[in-house]
């Protein structure tokens, strides 16, 4: 079975701090790969017009990804979903021979608890946290963090 991260989002335009976090996640979980979801839209940000076309973003990510085990994708188009459970389960559905693991930065973890059937995706599959520096403390006191707090492993311990 194949270990997959997910890293999802609008890659606006995708930067080094995605493909740092993405590489520091593959090694230190000794993930397989990483696929990156160039997501269409977000539904927790209003559609602001400085948004570049999905294609621009979506070769950007590309771009950045190149000479990586990372894979950048712009399936939930494909997919036709909105939100990240319905895409999670897509993707379990049509991938059943991977493991995904979820991989968020710390500033997402702090508003985790706004997003759509959130503990559904805590249940379906690995969240792996990266921390990020200026978020941490906002990410540990989320509502998320303590409904999580009990699945917390240390970082020493690798997925299996």
């Amino acid at each position: 079975m194949r270990t997959t991260g997910l890293l999802g989002g609008s890659f606006n335009p995708a930067h080094g701090a995605h493909r740092s976090i993405s590489l520091f996640a593959i090694q230190e979980l000794a993930l397989d790969e990483m696929w990156w979801l160039v997501s269409p839209g977000n539904p927790l940000k209003a559609q602001a017009s400085d948004m570049a076309p999905l294609s621009a973003r979506l070769a950007s990510a590309q771009k950045m990804a190149r000479r990586s085990a990372i894979k950048a994708t712009a399936i939930e188009q494909t997919l036709g979903t909105r939100y990240t459970y319905d895409t999670l389960c897509a993707l379990i559905r049509r991938y059943p021979k991977r493991q995904f693991i979820w991989i968020m930065g710390a500033d997402n973890l702090a508003q985790f608890h706004r997003w759509k059937d959130w503990r559904k995706i805590a249940r379906l599959l690995p969240i792996a946290v990266i921390a990020r520096p200026g978020y941490d403390d906002d990410a540990f006191a989320a509502p998320a963090m303590a409904w999580l707090r009990r699945s917390v492993r240390p970082a020493s311990q690798r997925m299996n």
